[in-house]
């Protein structure tokens, strides 16, 4: 009897929650304005996963990083322990930021807008320089990149801008202008550090969004133009992007220099076969993979796990993405469908652009692997996106749940 209460209630507040949601679906107002209507649990499918892929990403830094922990600070599990206090602490991060209200990111999103443009902005004079380029900003105790803040800011900010603009984004003035003011500012901040893997996502999760929002296709043709003659800029007139060219097309001809690290994770990549060298067993990690537990880890992954683990973390990451865009194509508001579309379109771009630099499909871009690349603030953001996805499944009416 107390079974069928449960489930009368339940269906109530899912018609209620329909009823009203239906008629919001502008995204004027947002759950949190509803209080009467009690807040459902969150994606179970999506939580499962997401820390199905962390607790493998945490074993896989383990063991890719141990020889180079070793060598460099004489304690083989340094990376590996900093990695699974991160790790905690993002999950921490995933589940308070689950539990906030849809309206809570959206009074964000300016306010993260102007901090993210600031801390670029500032990089270039404070910044600590890596591999000839200032990304980083050095806090003592750990470093981190402004720019995973923009991406986040970027598509809180896109989502909100076409909320308020509504039917107008079939316009130039509204449905291109901003956006590409926005996009403008970053690129412009990111060029100067310089930073061509951020500003190629950036720049792709701007056109998702926009597409998503109702800009007219032949805007992206326009705007295409635009990103393809940038790019030759890019590739032909700076020096480190001209290189990884050369380095890609023919990487043993340049095979002591650019080209070593690509022919190390290729040979890492090939003598993984079918069902890998075993957990703990590959031989590249062995300083001879530059970055083999930040960017490059994949290929230590196709080392040790084979084709077979290959294919089992990528399928994961797969069912991540495509739960993801199940739930924004569910959400109770147009806000949240957006950021939910933009934050799982992120996913998406830097898993492929990561698997795709470590195979040699791209040429190098310094992008790392959701989940499995060893940083620590990267993580807690990465993690923080997964409970703003959370949060905003948890106001999916229990009729569209599946």
């Amino acid at each position: 009897m107390a079974d069928r209460e449960y489930t009368v209630a339940r269906q109530a507040e899912s018609t209620a929650r329909q009823l009203q949601w239906d008629s919001r679906f502008d995204g004027e107002e947002e759950a949190a304005a509803v209080p009467a209507v009690r807040r459902g649990r969150m994606d179970a499918p999506f939580l499962a996963l997401t820390l199905i892929l962390l607790v493998f990403g945490v074993v896989m830094i383990l063991s890719a990083s141990f020889a180079r922990a070793y060598y460099t600070m004489g304690d083989p599990t340094k990376y590996f322990i900093r990695q699974t206090a991160f790790a905690g602490g993002g999950t921490a991060l995933m589940l308070v930021v689950s539990r906030m209200s849809v309206a809570t990111f959206r009074r964000a999103a300016l306010p993260l807008l102007i901090a993210s443009v600031g801390l670029l902005a500032i990089v270039p004079a404070v910044g600590a320089r890596v591999n000839g380029a200032k990304r980083w900003i050095d806090l003592g105790f750990t470093t981190f990149q402004p720019s995973e803040i923009a991406k986040l800011a970027e598509v809180l900010i896109f989502s909100a801008m076409i909320c308020a603009f509504k039917q107008r984004m079939k316009t130039v003035r509204y449905g291109v202008l901003p956006f590409v003011a926005v996009v403008a500012v970053f690129v412009a901040l990111l060029v100067m550090e310089p930073h061509l893997s951020a500003i190629v996502i950036i720049s792709a999760v701007a056109a998702i969004m926009m597409f998503a929002g109702g800009t007219r296709l032949y805007w992206f043709a326009l705007m295409g133009g635009g990103a393809a003659a940038f790019a030759y800029i890019a590739l032909t007139k700076l020096q480190y992007a001209s290189e990884r060219i050369t380095a890609w097309l023919d990487p043993e001809a340049v095979a002591g220099d650019q080209g070593y690290q690509i022919m190390q994770s290729l040979y890492a990549i090939g003598s993984g076969g079918l069902f890998g060298l075993g957990l703990g067993q590959g031989r590249q990690k062995y300083l001879y993979l530059p970055m083999e537990h930040n960017d490059y880890i994949f290929s230590i992954c196709c080392e040790e796990l084979g084709f077979i683990g290959a294919m089992l973390i990528l399928s994961l990451f797969a069912m991540l993405i495509v739960r993801g865009y199940w739930l924004a194509l569910h959400a109770s508001s147009r806000f949240g469908s957006l950021v939910v579309t933009g934050l799982t379109s992120l996913l998406a771009i830097q898993v492929f652009l990561n698997i795709a630099v470590v195979t040699n499909i791209l040429p190098s871009t310094g992008i790392s692997l959701p989940f499995f690349s060893y940083g620590g603030t990267a993580l807690l953001i990465q993690m923080a996106e997964m409970g703003i996805i959370l949060a905003i499944s948890r106001d999916i009416p229990v009729s569209r749940r599946g």
